[in-house]
């Protein structure tokens, strides 16, 4: 048996792997004593990232995904490929996903969209010093580029227009930066 915080893990099995996902089911001890069942998905690590340009306008995707089955307003994200680092990734999202090249790249700080039975870590990056280069995003990405100042950007995420976690960290993270500057 292993301890793990609270909750004693009696055994652990993988039910399901992918490049993308893992899904493991453990069955435990409770907290409270109890036995029990816990999944974790494990989704691989990603990246976020908030281009901003000298007039404070940030570039955003607008663009259908699919477990959400609708649009959705975000930054450029995406997966962190093994042997890949986190920035390297970041700069590359950018470039594909949009367009851009940036030279000035600042670490806001890394966020788990979901804690209860989910692992993603994701790393938000700011992105200035931007140079418009060609885009090639990848077969599945019909991604739309959408504009708009800073303050308005965080105007959607208040009104729920914007709901990709890691996008909302990063505007208001970048909000507070921008405000104390």
């Amino acid at each position: 048996m292993k301890q793990y915080g609270p909750w004693q893990i009696k055994e652990s099995n993988t039910v399901y792997s992918d490049p993308f996902v893992d899904l493991q089911v453990d069955q435990v001890i409770r907290p409270d004593g109890k036995d029990g069942q816990h999944v974790v998905v494990t989704i691989k690590p990603g990246v976020c990232v908030v281009a901003l340009d000298e007039k404070q306008n940030v570039y955003l995707t607008k663009e259908f995904h699919y477990a959400v089955g609708r649009d959705s307003l975000e930054a450029v994200s995406g997966g962190i490929e093994p042997g890949d680092e986190a920035l390297a990734t970041a700069r590359r999202e950018l470039q594909e996903e949009i367009g851009f090249i940036a030279d000035t790249w600042q670490h806001l700080t890394t966020v788990d969209p979901f804690t209860t039975c989910m692992k993603s870590p994701t790393e938000l990056y700011l992105a200035t010093g931007l140079t418009a280069t060609e885009c090639s995003p990848e077969g599945t990405e019909l991604i739309e580029l959408v504009t708009m100042p800073l303050n308005e950007a965080i105007q959607k995420v208040f009104t729920g227009e914007i709901t990709h976690a890691p996008t909302c960290v990063a505007l208001l993270m970048i909000g507070k930066l921008q405000s104390a500057s």
